[in-house]
C-alpha cells in the first residue's frame, strides 16, 4: 500500500508540467501587488466584486498612468526614428554648453526608462484586473506618473515650438515601415481574433442563461434584465472597435503610399554621394584627410565651409568659432570665442585640427580609427580652400560649399563674394566642378563664372526657370510633401542633406532623388539595393498577402459570428 502511494505521488510529480514547479501562483499575485501597489507582505487578496475594479480614485488616476503611457512611447518612437539627427543635436547642446558628448543618446536612453515604466505599470494593471484583485496604485507611482506626464509634456512642447520639422522625419520613417506595419496589424489582428471570439462566446453564453432564468423567476427580472444589459452593453464595447480597427486595416492600402513598393525594372539609379565636410567619420571634418576618405569611397562631390581670415585667405571651417575642431583653448584660451574670421592665417595654419579627433568619437556607433588613421589624424591643420580645390580637380570631383560672412569689422566684408570667386578662378580649376550655392550676389558670379553650375534653395518651380537654375539643395525632411514631385516632373536636380541612415537613404533612392548629402559615405556606399524593398514579386506578393490576411481575417471573424449563433440555438431550444 505504501509503495502504491509513493508510485502516485511519484506519477502525479512527473505529470505536473514543469512551470508548476518553479512557479507558485501566491508568489506571482504578490509579486505583482508589489510592484503595483508596493504592499509586499503576503495576505489575501481583495478581490473585488463584479462591476466595481477599484476605487473612484483609482479609476480617475488610470487614465493618467494610459496617458503617460501613451506620451512615454509616443516620445521614444520619435527619437528612435530621429536617429538621422543625433550628431545635429549633440551639435546643438555643444553651442550652449561648450562640452562635446553623445547628448542623443543620453536622451533615447531616459525617455526609453519613462516608457519602460509606465508600460510596467501598465501590464501589472491589466494583471490585477485579469485576477480579479482590486487596483491600488502607490503613492510614489502616482507622484512619478505625474512627473511622466509634465516631462513628456515639456518634450512635446518643444517639439511643437521649436522642432515641428521633427515630425516630418517620423512621417518619412512611416512611408518606409508602413507595407511591414500594416501587414503585423492585420496579422495581430487575426491571432487576437480567436480569444475574442472565445471571450464574446462566453459574454453570448451568459446572456442567453440569464434570458432563460428571466423567464423562470419573475421575481428577480429586473435585476437580471439590468445584469443583462450590461452585458450586452460589454459585448458591443468589446467587439464593435474590434470589428472597427480590422475594417480600417484592411481599407489602409486604399490610402498608403509607399515609394518602397515598386517593379525592381522601374527603381532609378543610386543616388550619388556629395560627402558632407568631407567624410567625417573616418577623419577629422573640413580637414584633407577627410576629403581624401570621402574621395576613396566613391564620392560624386565633396561638400565643405568657407571662412575667410583677416587676411583675406578663404579656409575651411564650419563653425563660428574654433574650440570643437582645433586646440585654440590650449593655445590662445582668451580667445576660444572670437570668430575665425578674425585671425591671421599665419596664426590659423599653426592649429591642430585634427588632435579632438583622435581622443573623441563625434558620431556614436563609428569604427575605431586604425594606428595609422590616428597618427594621420592627429596631425592635420586647418586647410586653404584652394588645396580642397586642387585635390577636386586632381580627382575630378564636383565640389559645393557654404560661404560664411566675415565678422562686421573684417575688410571684406562687403567684397567677400568677389573675393572668393577670383580665388576660385586663379586656382584653375575647371568651372564645371563648382556648384555654387550661395544666393547672394548670384547675377555677379553668373557673369563673372559663366561656368558654375548655379544651385538654388527651395524656391519655387516658377522662380528657380526664371533664374535658369536646374539644380536645388533641400533639407531631407522637405522629401515627406509629395516626394518632391513638382520639381522632378520639371526636370530640377535635387540634393537631399543631411542623409545619414540607411531607411533615409533607401527612401531618396525609391523616390528617384539624384544626390545627398552624407556623413556616413562608407556604408551607404556599400549597399547594392534599398533597405526594405519590395521588389518585383515581393510587390505583387503584398497585394496577395494582404488578400490572403483579408479572407483569413473574414473567415476567423465569421467564425465568432457562427460560434455565437450556435450557442444562441442550443439555449433556445432548451
Amino acid at each position: 500500500m505504501e509503495l502504491s502511494i509513493e508510485y502516485q505521488t511519484r506519477k502525479q510529480k512527473k505529470d505536473t508540467p514543469w512551470i508548476l514547479h518553479i512557479f507558485n501562483y501566491k508568489c506571482f499575485v504578490t509579486s505583482i501587488i508589489g510592484c503595483y501597489s508596493c504592499h509586499w507582505k503576503i495576505k489575501q487578496e481583495k478581490k473585488f466584486k463584479h462591476g466595481q475594479c477599484c476605487s473612484l480614485r483609482e479609476r480617475l488616476f488610470y487614465p493618467c498612468l494610459v496617458i503617460s503611457f501613451c506620451m512615454s512611447v509616443l516620445l521614444v518612437f520619435m527619437w528612435v526614428e530621429s536617429s538621422n539627427e543625433y550628431n545635429g543635436f549633440d551639435w546643438v547642446i555643444f553651442i550652449g554648453t561648450g562640452l562635446w558628448f553623445f547628448w542623443s543618446i543620453v536622451l533615447l536612453s531616459f525617455l526609453g526608462i519613462l516608457a519602460a515604466y509606465t508600460s510596467l505599470l501598465l501590464v501589472l494593471g491589466f494583471l490585477l484586473l485579469w485576477e480579479g484583485i482590486e487596483l491600488y496604485l502607490h503613492w510614489c507611482h502616482k507622484i512619478l506618473i505625474l512627473l511622466v506626464i509634465v516631462i513628456c509634456s515639456f518634450f512635446f512642447w518643444i517639439l511643437f515650438t521649436y522642432w515641428k520639422d521633427r515630425w516630418l522625419t517620423l512621417g518619412l520613417s512611416l512611408q518606409v515601415f508602413a507595407p511591414y506595419i500594416h501587414l503585423s496589424s492585420i496579422a495581430m489582428m487575426v491571432i487576437l481574433s480567436w480569444p475574442l471570439a472565445f471571450y464574446l462566446i462566453h459574454l453570448e453564453e451568459e446572456a442567453r442563461i440569464r434570458r432563460f432564468q428571466m423567464t423562470c423567476n419573475e421575481s428577480k427580472r429586473n435585476k437580471r434584465c439590468n445584469v443583462l444589459t450590461k452585458l450586452r452593453a460589454l459585448q458591443v464595447a468589446i467587439g464593435l472597435p474590434f470589428f472597427l480597427i480590422l475594417l480600417c486595416l484592411y481599407l489602409l492600402p486604399l490610402g498608403n503610399f509607399s515609394p518602397c513598393v515598386q517593379e525592381k525594372d522601374k527603381l532609378a539609379p543610386k543616388p550619388d554621394f556629395f560627402g558632407h565636410r568631407g567624410a567625417p567619420m573616418l577623419g577629422p571634418e573640413n580637414t584633407i584627410m577627410s576629403f581624401e576618405k570621402a574621395v576613396e569611397h566613391g564620392a560624386y562631390g565633396l561638400e565643405s565651409d568657407v571662412h575667410i581670415s583677416y587676411d583675406h585667405v578663404p579656409f575651411l571651417m564650419h563653425d563660428s568659432d574654433l574650440r570643437r575642431t582645433t586646440n585654440i583653448k590650449e593655445v590662445l584660451p582668451n580667445a576660444s570665442l572670437t570668430h575665425p574670421s578674425l585671425f591671421d592665417w599665419d596664426f590659423l595654419s599653426t592649429l591642430n585640427a585634427g588632435k579632438w579627433f583622435s581622443h573623441i568619437k563625434p558620431f556614436f556607433g563609428m569604427k575605431p580609427l586604425s594606428e595609422a588613421d590616428r597618427e594621420r589624424a592627429g596631425n592635420q591643420k586647418i586647410p586653404k580652400l584652394t588645396e580642397l580645390l586642387e585635390l577636386a580637380q586632381k580627382e575630378k570631383k564636383f565640389v559645393i560649399f557654404d560661404l560664411n560672412s566675415p565678422a562686421p569689422s573684417h575688410s571684406l566684408r562687403a567684397l567677400y563674394v568677389h573675393h572668393v570667386v577670383s580665388i576660385i578662378l586663379d586656382s584653375q580649376i575647371e568651372q564645371r566642378l563648382i556648384f555654387w550655392l550661395p544666393d547672394f550676389e548670384r547675377e555677379y558670379v553668373k557673369k563673372k563664372a559663366p561656368g558654375f553650375q548655379q544651385v538654388g534653395r527651395l524656391f519655387s518651380v516658377e522662380r528657380l526657370t526664371r533664374e535658369n537654375i536646374t539644380r536645388i539643395n533641400v533639407d531631407y525632411k522637405n522629401l515627406f510633401y509629395n516626394g518632391m514631385r513638382e520639381y522632378r516632373a520639371a526636370n530640377i536636380s535635387i540634393n537631399l542633406y543631411l542623409v545619414n541612415e540607411p531607411w533615409l537613404f533607401s527612401l531618396a533612392w525609391c523616390s528617384r532623388i539624384p544626390s545627398v548629402t552624407t556623413d556616413n559615405i562608407q556604408v551607404l556606399n556599400e549597399m547594392t539595393q534599398p533597405s526594405y524593398f519590395m521588389v518585383s514579386w515581393l510587390s505583387h506578393s503584398y497585394l496577395i498577402a494582404f488578400l490572403v490576411t483579408l479572407k483569413i481575417g473574414f473567415f476567423f471573424n465569421w467564425r465568432i459570428i457562427a460560434l455565437q449563433c450556435c450557442v444562441g440555438f442550443l439555449y433556445t431550444t432548451m
